[in-house]
């Protein structure tokens, strides 16, 4: 988790300073604690709850690859807006909210296509073959879009979710969030109706330090669920590898054991083959066909030849 938040921290930062009693929304009731001199003082304490509970969720969106817009065009959140955002690498919107920029994605992505063309002529050299009132003019108008939606040029879809400082002065944005079902994080005032954002943080959206003290908190919760995005994501590389690594290390066992097993079988099976075969009679010398003649005594011998 990001740094926990400490109460003395936010309480140093004027987090606890609302308007003025007789500016405040009704809604916003269960999160005051008192009032002192006219104005309203926030339940430290509930910010603190609301903070963590905006904080995990900005977090589980970051971890899951989607962007989150963050909006704030009142003096005091410009540049820390700005800031914060470009640390957490997400788009954000500090000039003026451009209407439809929600509801009417596909033509802020014309314009932004525009840019990208102006760049294109720069660098293949058709952008110095035109007049110089045209060249002129081309600037001006690449100017103008970048200072209204140069932040948003990479973001090629809608966000998942947006946060806002000050809903009051961003009604439109948050209005457009609502049409679309997209999350809508907000730091509310007591001027502010809570109900209207479905993650309110209840704190003061006046003061610079307290706008950078929330901001802060939730640019380190968004940098936790890319860091989760990323460690998972090397995980899931090295796992394929070390699968493959291990099935080449049983399909070896697996050959080897079938090579052991085989050994004996084929011995087994030469000695049966040896056994069925009858024995082969040795070779003698053909017996002569003609009859020998009978064995004379030797006296016969001797009278015949008498």
């Amino acid at each position: 988790m990001a740094n926990p938040i400490v109460v003395k921290d936010l309480l140093d930062a004027g987090v606890h300073f609302g308007h003025l009693t007789r500016r405040w929304n009704p809604n916003m009731a269960p999160y005051v604690y008192m009032e002192r001199n006219g104005i309203h003082i926030i339940n430290l304490y509930k910010t603190v709850a609301k903070m963590e509970e905006a904080g995990e969720a900005l977090s589980k969106i970051a971890a899951s690859g989607r962007k989150i817009l963050f909006v704030a065009t009142k003096k005091q959140a410009k540049e820390i807006v700005a800031q914060e955002s470009l640390r957490a690498q997400m788009p954000y919107i500090t000039e003026r909210w451009p209407g439809g920029m929600l509801t009417n994605f596909v033509t802020i992505r014309k314009s932004v296509k525009k840019m990208a063309a102006v760049d294109r002529m720069k660098k293949d050299g058709t952008f110095n073959s035109l007049s110089k009132k045209e060249r002129l003019q081309v600037d001006r108008m690449r100017a103008k879009l970048e200072k209204n939606l140069g932040s948003i040029s990479e973001m090629s879809r809608l966000p998942a979710a947006i946060f806002v400082v000050d809903t009051l002065r961003e009604h439109i944005a948050v209005k457009e969030a609502q049409k679309l079902n997209i999350p809508v994080f907000a730091l509310v005032d007591t001027n502010s109706n809570p109900r209207d954002v479905d993650y309110a943080i209840p704190a003061n959206d006046d003061a610079s330090k307290s706008i950078h003290k929330v901001m802060s908190y939730m640019t380190d919760s968004i940098l936790e669920g890319l860091s989760e995005r990323k460690d998972g994501k090397d995980a899931g590389e090295d796992k394929p590898a070390k699968a493959k690594k291990e099935a080449n290390t049983e399909a070896k066992a697996e050959k080897k054991a079938v090579v052991v097993e085989e050994a004996p079988e084929d011995k087994v099976k030469e000695e049966t083959n040896t056994e069925a075969q009858p024995e082969k009679a040795p070779v003698v010398d053909e017996v002569p066909t003609e009859k020998a003649e009978p064995k004379k005594p030797a006296g016969e011998e001797n009278k015949t030849s008498e």
